[in-house]
């Protein structure tokens, strides 16, 4: 690279977002903003960098590492730059809206930095768009954030969706049923994660058994659901499952045509979350579109120190890998002599106008020099042919 000052330079995990990549981008945003709002959510727009301690307090704490830090100049209090959305908007809803009727609907979007990327996801700065419903603990409302997140996927042109409904909490409730220690809980979920089912066997205690056939239940939500039920689970864990086929049955209703599947198991990703969790796919799609859950959130004003909440974040990265590609807008060159009503004129119809500074010879060959589709001439829009 010829780039002797360096100056083009960028570091690992960061990037330009081109034309027309970007305003597609943000459009796209725009797009998913007016289908969250449609159902209520009211759009916020939380900070970029906030006091660490704050940001990393309670569910946050799962966040810790891949929070970049720095020192405020001024009051030389330790900062964070957020790494995730959702924990600000739960933060923004127990504090500043804590007055506000339950349940509460939120949407935001913008963009995070994070420590580390993963296998499938290189890049430290990602966009973010989703929603949070605060203040509810039914399985309606999981099913409500489940099928808006179906549904604006689907409206900006997502084809061949997928939810894979999870429960972290089930593994866990099992294992304190079995009195198994903490580090022995530690290695059967890594283990799980792994889908190793030989390193499962091995524990014994009366969990292996009952843990390979849970490996082996992940598919078509129906049939999970069908094979659950004749396990024989501890209390907690049953109930855990309750609750996720009612949010089925209640998917089932609002949104027949979603795909569903359940991965008891999976865990990873879901460090905060208390229920029903889910991770959005796309066929062809690199990497998970989005995912989202129940979890609990604590703040001034909240009885007995916590809420219930759901919602779910959108990568926008992996969103926008999903749809068809970018084209560049149809704009149109208006030369010189042309004057300032045309533009008027043709931005009143939709056009994007590009102006001519100075008078040229072949107003034609310059709306092709600068990217044009159509050239302004004869007092009309005239696509610009290729040679």
């Amino acid at each position: 690279m010829n780039d002797r000052d360096g100056s083009g330079l960028l570091p690992p995990g960061m990037n330009d977002i081109l034309p027309p990549e970007a305003a597609f981008e943000t459009a796209t945003v725009n797009r998913l903003l007016r289908v969250f709002r449609s159902h209520g959510y009211a759009q916020v727009k939380p900070p970029l960098v906030e006091f660490e301690q704050s940001l990393l307090d309670g569910a946050g704490a799962a966040m810790t590492h891949q929070t970049f830090r720095l020192m405020d100049p001024m009051s030389h209090a330790m900062l964070g730059l957020r790494a995730d959305m959702t924990l600000q908007v739960a933060r923004i809803a127990t504090t500043r809206l804590a007055h506000e009727p339950r349940p509460l609907r939120l949407c935001y979007a913008g963009q995070v930095l994070q420590v580390s990327g993963s296998q499938m996801r290189s890049e430290h700065q990602i966009g973010q768009a989703g929603v949070e419903l605060i203040g509810s603990a039914r399985a309606r409302a999981d099913a409500e954030v489940i099928a808006l997140a179906h549904e604006a996927l689907a409206a900006i042109g997502v084809e061949g969706l997928s939810v894979d409904l999870n429960i972290p909490t089930l593994v866990p409730a099992i294992t304190r049923a079995l009195g198994l220690g903490e580090d022995e809980g530690r290695e059967m979920r890594a283990a799980l994660d792994r889908k190793d089912a030989g390193a499962i066997a091995a524990f014994g205690n009366g969990a292996s058994d009952l843990l390979a056939r849970l490996i082996k239940l992940a598919g078509p939500a129906d049939g999970a659901l069908e094979a659950l039920g004749t396990l024989t689970l501890p209390p907690e864990a049953a109930s855990a499952c309750a609750g996720l086929a009612e949010t089925v049955a209640l998917l089932r209703t609002i949104s027949p045509d979603i795909r569903l599947t359940v991965d008891p198991v999976e865990n990873r990703g879901f460090e905060y979350h208390t229920g029903v969790s889910f991770v959005l796919f796309a066929l062809g799609a690199r990497g998970e579109l989005g995912r989202g859950g129940r979890y609990l959130e604590g703040g001034p004003g909240v009885p007995n120190g916590a809420e219930p909440a759901t919602g779910f974040t959108l990568f926008m990265d992996t969103v926008i890998g999903a749809l068809p590609e970018a084209r560049m807008p149809e704009r149109v060159f208006v030369p010189l002599e042309a004057g300032v009503a045309a533009i008027a004129r043709l931005q009143g119809e939709g056009w994007i106008t590009v102006a001519g500074l100075e008078p040229v010879t072949d107003a034609t060959a310059e709306a092709a020099r600068l990217g044009c589709t159509h050239v302004f001439t004869g007092g009309k829009a005239v696509a610009v042919t290729s040679a």
